[in-house]
């Protein structure tokens, strides 16, 4: 096992799907390495920073975004049957709003000190996708943090406030200013940049060589 983790940043916003399928293909590639230790940063970014702090009907929103009822519907389609490849159920029909992610973010910043990043994400993309709750809710975010070990009375207090509003901003220009113009986008060891929710094998073999450059072994799997 490598002596230091080796750091997988994830530029992602969770009303994303093809995020949500990053994720799990994130988690094979990971599989695919046992031997080398891997630390999985949740980065922000935005598709939708233009929408309203309480969202907007979600029907309305793609319908607008993407042309017609019919194009959304081949979209969903499609994106349903690739999710269940991962183990995805998503649920498009029961999405009523497409809602502004900041509060959502600000959330998965606050949940890195206690290691719950991955848990509080998970959980983000499962309410969205799979249940249809409202991200625009603080009241969703504050239940969702709470069972993912967060103390809610401290996040009723943060979202009460400004807090990390601009530190989100930043990070999400720090990624535009890389490149990053669509998600999920993974950056291996600071140095390796994947685009799109690509292959478990594609992720994997970054992380090999990642692990190799630094000195450490990689399973040859």
């Amino acid at each position: 096992m490598a002596s230091t983790a080796l750091t997988v940043d994830v530029v992602s916003d969770v009303v994303c799907p093809w995020c949500f399928i990053g994720k799990r293909r994130l988690e094979k590639a990971i599989a695919l390495v046992p031997d080398v230790a891997v630390d999985v940063h949740w980065r922000p970014y935005q598709l939708a920073p233009e929408l309203p702090p309480e969202g907007e009907p979600r029907r309305a929103y793609m319908i607008a975004k993407f042309g017609s009822a019919e194009r959304i519907e081949q979209i969903h389609q499609r994106l349903t049957g690739i999710g269940a490849e991962e183990d995805i159920a998503f649920d498009f029909d029961r999405i009523a709003v497409a809602p502004n992610t900041m509060n959502a973010h600000r959330l998965v910043l606050w949940s890195r000190a206690g290691g719950q990043q991955g848990a509080v994400v998970e959980a983000l993309f499962r309410a969205f996708f799979v249940e249809g709750r409202n991200l625009s809710d603080n009241a969703v975010l504050i239940e969702i943090g709470a069972a993912n070990g967060l103390d809610p009375a401290l996040l009723t207090e943060l979202f009460g406030s400004d807090s990390d509003i601009e530190r989100t901003r930043r990070e999400i220009a720090s990624a535009q200013r890389i490149g990053v113009t669509g998600v999920p986008f993974f950056i291996v060891a600071g140095k390796y940049g994947i685009a799109g929710a690509e292959a478990p094998e594609t992720i994997a073999g970054a992380i090999r060589q990642a692990a190799a450059e630094a000195g450490e072994p990689a399973a040859a799997s």
